[in-house]
């Protein structure tokens, strides 16, 4: 009788109503914030941000369908029965000592009649019949249904704090680049009139500049012996991670040795808006859950085993990686003054030369998975950590002892503010010095445009895409033909 009246049937109708009507009304709030944030970004052609703010709604989408799939199976999941020997052992919290004298199947029996008297209409009487147990309570299967949910959103929430004050600290790059962006060219100094003094006097003003800035990098970097000593070499890319990642010199050195690589023709290439066009365009892959990221949770709720410690030692595993990528991004700045210096002193010429085979297995995209990695495994300790705190509270077994939280929350934080004001900056900038450029060159009318003249030329060949193309050239905005005239002086070596 009690249960009949805990059901739907027995509900009075203003509490049916008042509730769906809670629920629709926030789900609409959500639904028409996303929309107005996808209209702003659009308004504001951040065509990378809207992006990634489709592939969060694909997760949202994703985390509404895994709601109403465990929603709808968990009668089922209630019913399935195991033996009492597959469920007696690899609990998350020990059991008292009190219960190990008893046999295993009483002591579980014990322990899920408590769980299943928590959850509503939850009976072992299907399983008890048969001599088993159930595999999993619908508690059990509730709170695992609100840590997905929890784990997915801090995540993003992450991710988006580290784009905002990576971004932050990238922006401040912005007066360097101005600075010699508005510097004429020897082109524009040569011409004759009026303004030929001035411009001959900013252009020299610009080579003493460079020449100054280029003196410090390699004085910084490859000065003196022990400087390119390569043990040294990484104890100090690995100090520098902390203090001043990238300096002014670095960054107009870098700049100079892409332009000279990639737009030789084009010395005031806007390298910054590029570089934040790619930073942007890469956050969207890092905002999404990939599957192996999903195993990855999988396999660490398997190791949760009391007395294991297991989450206290897994909290290294980012702040070690994120360590190893800072230095890693710091030793290829050092690499490339010292390679310039060795090719000076082979009177060869004296530029920086981007180059793959800096990275890690000549791939720089492994640093983006690593730095995607490194995220949703600080956003999975901190989700896990307030998933306890809310659901069996800060005196729960699982919590473990305060020796093991304080350091996991405190690693946690740091590697937060290392992603953002460090690595992320590094990554922006050094990633950069790979043997292609990127296809944030390009922006979305650019890339979408060239993507289509690709599939015709694969598809139709080339005689048939030109005259496809001649087609529709009259329909092309001006825009995209001013963009391709400047982006002509950029070639792919």
């Amino acid at each position: 009788m009690a249960e009949e009246e805990n059901s739907l049937e027995y509900t009075p109708t203003w509490v049916v109503a008042f509730i769906c009507f809670i629920i629709v009304l926030l789900s609409l709030l959500a639904e028409r914030g996303l929309h107005h944030l996808g209209k702003y970004l659009k308004r504001r052609k951040q065509d990378a941000l809207f992006e990634a703010l489709q592939k969060l709604k694909e997760e949202l989408m994703l985390l509404g369908f895994i709601s109403l799939l465990l929603t709808v199976s968990q009668t089922a999941i209630r019913h399935i029965c195991v033996p009492p020997a597959l469920v007696s052992n690899m609990f998350p919290c020990k059991k008292p000592l009190e219960e190990e004298h008893h046999a295993p199947e009483t002591s579980h029996s014990l322990v899920f009649n408590t769980r299943h008297l928590l959850s509503t209409g939850a009976s072992p009487d299907h399983c008890t019949t048969k001599g088993k147990v159930p595999l999993i309570s619908v508690e059990a299967l509730h709170h695992l249904h609100i840590f997905i949910f929890v784990l997915a959103v801090i995540h993003v929430i992450f991710c988006a704090s580290t784009m905002v004050l990576g971004g932050a600290r990238i922006q401040q790059w912005k007066r360097w680049e101005d600075n010699f962006r508005k510097i004429p060219s020897q082109k524009d100094a040569s011409k004759p009139g009026h303004a030929h003094a001035h411009h001959a006097h900013a252009h020299a003003h610009a080579l003493h500049e460079l020449f100054n800035a280029n003196h410090e990098f390699f004085k910084m970097h490859a000065g003196g012996f022990w400087r390119r000593s390569v043990v040294i070499s990484w104890l100090r890319s690995f100090c520098k991670q902390f203090y001043g990642s990238v300096t002014k010199s670095e960054y107009i050195a870098l700049r100079h040795g892409f332009i000279m690589t990639h737009c030789p023709t084009n010395p005031s290439f806007n390298f910054h808006k590029y570089m934040l066009r790619t930073v942007e365009m890469d956050f969207k892959k890092v905002v999404t859950i990939s599957w192996y990221l999903w195993l990855f949770v999988v396999v660490f709720l398997l190791l949760n085993v009391g007395g294991w410690n297991t989450y206290f030692w897994l909290s290294f595993l980012p702040l070690i990686l994120l360590l190893m990528v800072g230095a890693k991004l710091e030793n290829i700045i050092s690499s490339l003054a010292v390679d310039v210096c060795e090719k000076r002193n082979r009177g060869e010429q004296a530029v920086i030369t981007p180059s793959d085979e800096l990275f890690w297995f000549h791939r720089p995209e492994i640093v983006l998975q690593l730095v995607h990695f490194i995220l949703f495994q600080n956003s999975f300790e901190i989700a896990f950590f307030f998933w306890i705190l809310f659901t069996y509270g800060i005196h729960s077994c699982i919590m473990e002892k305060l020796g093991f939280l304080i350091p996991r929350l405190v690693m946690g934080v740091l590697v937060q503010v290392l992603c953002s004001y460090s690595t992320l900056p590094l990554y922006a900038l050094v990633t950069q010095m790979g043997s292609k450029f990127k296809k944030g060159i390009f922006d979305e009318l650019v890339h979408s445009t060239l993507e289509v003249w690709l599939s015709d030329t694969r598809n139709k060949g080339e005689s048939t895409s030109e005259a496809h193309r001649m087609e529709i050239e009259p329909t092309i905005p001006e825009s995209f033909n001013v963009q391709v005239n400047e982006l002509m002086e950029c070639d792919n070596p």
